[in-house]
C-alpha cells in the first residue's frame, strides 16, 4: 500500500480504551489528523465523535471513508484552542494527539520534515506566517531564543548566527537548505541519534503554529467542554509538552508544588480534575514494534470533576514567554 493510503496506526489507542472504558456518549478528537482515534472510539461504541482539525487537508481526506459513519462523525475545521465551541455542547470524553502528525511529515510539499526538500512551510493552518516568513525576518537573537525555549537546543545562538550569514546572500526558503544550516553548526550525528536538525525544526514549527499557547487554552477549553465525569486522554511527544500537560492537570487536580524550584509553591484550587495513572504511560515493546513513532509518546489522562472551570496560570505552568506576535 502506498505509504499516503497506509493505515494511521494512532499511538497508545490500547492503554487509552482500556483506562477510560467505557466509551459511550459525544466524544471529540480535537488533533483529527487522519482520523485514527476517531474511528477507535467510534468501534468502541462512542454514539457520536466530533473531529477537529486545522488542517483543511486532514478533513478533505477524510470525507473518502468518513461516509461510513454517517451521523456518528462530524467534522469541523478548526483549532482545538476553541475546542468547546466546536462541541456545542457537553461531551463524554475528549482526545488530543499532539504536535504534527505523520500525514503531514510525509507530505515534502507542507515543508516540517528536514529529510525531504520542501518549501520551508510549517504551517498546519496552511494560512499566516510561514516557517520562511519567521527563518527570514526574525532577528539572530529572537531566533535564538525560539531555538532554545522551544527545541532545547544548546546551540540555538550558532545556529541563529549562521541562518543570519545564509539569509544575507539570499532568503532560506526550503527545509533542506535550513537543514543544512543547521547542521554544518553541529557535529556529526552518532548512529542511532536523531538528525542535528530535529530540535531547531521542531522549535519553528511549534513557534508557527503558536504550539505551546494553543495547548494551554486547548486544555482549558476541555476543561470547559467535559461534562462532570467526562474523561481527557492528551499524548504528547516531546517533553516541553508533556511538562505543560503534567503541570495543567496536577494543578487541576488540586496538587500544588512549584513550576521550578525558584517559583513560589502554587496554592492548591478545587480540583477539577481526578488523575488516572499519575506518571503517565508510554508505550508498550508490542506497540514499539508495530509504531516506531511511538517512542517519545506520553499519555496521560484525566477524569473531570463538577468543579467551575477557570483560566489557567501561565507562569505557574512554565510556559515559556517570548513576544512573536509583531513578527510577520
Amino acid at each position: 500500500m502506498p505509504q499516503d493510503k497506509a493505515p494511521h496506526i494512532p499511538v497508545l489507542i490500547r492503554p487509552i480504551l482500556a483506562h477510560l472504558a467505557p466509551v459511550s456518549g459525544v466524544w471529540l478528537d480535537g488533533t483529527f489528523g487522519a482520523g485514527g482515534y476517531a474511528r477507535a472510539l467510534l468501534d468502541a461504541g462512542a454514539d457520536q465523535v466530533i473531529g477537529v482539525d486545522r488542517d483543511p487537508a486532514a478533513l478533505d481526506m477524510a470525507r473518502e471513508w468518513s461516509a461510513e459513519y454517517g451521523d456518528r462523525l462530524r467534522l469541523v475545521q478548526g483549532n482545538f484552542a476553541q475546542l468547546d465551541q466546536h462541541a456545542g455542547g457537553l461531551v463524554d470524553g475528549i482526545v488530543l494527539d499532539l504536535g504534527v502528525s505523520s500525514m503531514q511529515l510525509d507530505q515534502a510539499e507542507r515543508g516540517f520534515s528536514f529529510g525531504k526538500d520542501g518549501p520551508l512551510d510549517m504551517r498546519m493552518s496552511q494560512s499566516g506566517p510561514s516557517a520562511a516568513d519567521l527563518v527570514n525576518s526574525a532577528p539572530e537573537d529572537v531566533l535564538a531564543d525560539i531555538l532554545y525555549h522551544y527545541g532545547e537546543e544548546r546551540a540555538s545562538r550558532r545556529i541563529a548566527r549562521a541562518i543570519g550569514r545564509a539569509r544575507a546572500e539570499g532568503p532560506v526558503t526550503t527545509t533542506l537548505h535550513l537543514s543544512e544550516i543547521v547542521a554544518s553548526c553541529l557535529p556529526r550525528p552518532k548512529p542511532g541519534q536523531s538528525h542535528p536538525a530535529t530540535r531547531s525544526f521542531q522549535a519553528l514549527r511549534i513557534a508557527v503554529n503558536t504550539e505551546f499557547e494553543s495547548l494551554v487554552q486547548g486544555l482549558e477549553a476541555a476543561e470547559r467542554a467535559l461534562r462532570p465525569g467526562g474523561k481527557l486522554a492528551v499524548v504528547s511527544f516531546h517533553s516541553l509538552e508533556d511538562r505543560i500537560v503534567k503541570r495543567f492537570l496536577q494543578l487541576r487536580a488540586g496538587m500544588g508544588g512549584r513550576a521550578n524550584r525558584y517559583a513560589p509553591e502554587t496554592p492548591a484550587d478545587a480540583p477539577r480534575f481526578t488523575l488516572i495513572e499519575k506518571r503517565g504511560i508510554s508505550a508498550d515493546d508490542e506497540e514499539l514494534a508495530q509504531n516506531p513513532r511511538a517512542r517519545s509518546a506520553r499519555l496521560r489522562m484525566a477524569l473531570r470533576t463538577d468543579a467551575p472551570a477557570a483560566k489557567a496560570d501561565r507562569a505557574a505552568l512554565g510556559l515559556p514567554g517570548l513576544a512573536l506576535d509583531n513578527l510577520e
